[in-house]
């Protein structure tokens, strides 16, 4: 007869194998670049990183939702109560659950958690209107950066100079989305594009629409273009001094977003509601290239 100490571990682990499976399951239906990367992980770590991206769009829906602004502060106030929870060792939440064993395996940062809320908060408190570039800068640390130093510690590179490429690849990452994202964006009321580039070209607007049409558009983005590249040279070279094995992922990340960055230089930003996409030759190097076929 089976023990009453074994059948609980069996439950446990029964348990533990359909959350996996419903993170998964959550991660590839969201169709992004982000599975092929992870997929260069074992298992173990893989489902670590899903567990962190499934975490990650959890905040961002809300706050991307439609609700009002204080109830989407509300419930990523939940969510800080929520992480105080998982650190406890005491998580409810599925999501939350999923990241237990991550945290503790990987020594996740509890400090990088409450930087991902703070900039959604920034979000959801609408401030995201041609903020300065020191703005910009902090919500890309906190939206970005602090997912890549949870990253790191997954990856399997804790060290100084893998930090230093969350810092700089997180920042080259989100720019690069911006970019990319200006009519999305435009149609959420928001404009990340800095006020600081728009006045260096005579644009003193910050509604998105009008900007859309401004003719200074393009020059405008292509200065911040030339800040994501900066920050992708940065993590390049820090990368090369971290565990080329345990950066594959996010060198896989930076080839794409890069490629993408340049598809979009070369397009102008002539028309901002198309959006790159990147060649079947292109995608097929780069996935050679890091592994992924």
């Amino acid at each position: 007869m089976m023990s009453v100490a074994t059948l609980a571990a069996t439950e446990t682990s029964a348990d533990n194998a359909l959350l996996r499976q419903t993170i998964r399951a959550r991660v590839a239906a969201a169709g992004t670049s982000f599975y092929w990367a992870m997929r260069l992980l074992p298992q173990d770590r893989r489902d670590a990183m899903f567990a962190v991206y499934a975490w990650c769009r959890e905040v961002d829906d809300i706050a991307d939702g439609d609700r009002p602004v204080a109830s989407k502060l509300a419930a990523l106030a939940k969510w800080r109560d929520e992480i105080a929870h998982l650190y406890a060792g005491r998580p409810r939440e599925l999501v939350a659950r999923a990241l237990a064993a991550p945290t503790r395996r990987y020594g996740l940062r509890r400090q990088d958690f409450i930087d991902v809320i703070d900039g959604m908060e920034m979000d959801a408190r609408e401030q995201m209107r041609a903020p300065d570039l020191a703005t910009l800068d902090l919500y890309c640390a906190r939206v970005a950066s602090a997912v890549g130093h949870l990253s790191v510690h997954i990856f399997g590179d804790p060290g100084p100079a893998a930090h230093r490429v969350a810092d700089e690849l997180g920042r080259a990452l989100q720019l690069t989305n911006i970019l990319r994202d200006l009519a999305e964006d435009a149609e959420r009321g928001r404009l990340y594009l800095p006020r600081d580039l728009l006045e260096a070209y005579g644009v003193y607007t910050d509604e998105p629409a009008a900007l859309l049409r401004d003719p200074a558009l393009p020059a405008i983005c292509g200065a911040l273009a030339a800040i994501a590249e900066r920050h992708f040279v940065e993590a390049e070279q820090h990368m090369a001094l971290c565990r080329r094995r345990a950066m594959r992922p996010a060198a896989a990340m930076a080839a794409v977003y890069r490629a993408m960055l340049r598809e979009l230089q070369r397009s102008g930003w002539c028309d901002p509601t198309r959006q790159p996409s990147l060649s079947r030759p292109v995608k097929f190097w780069l996935a050679l290239r890091h592994g992924l076929l």
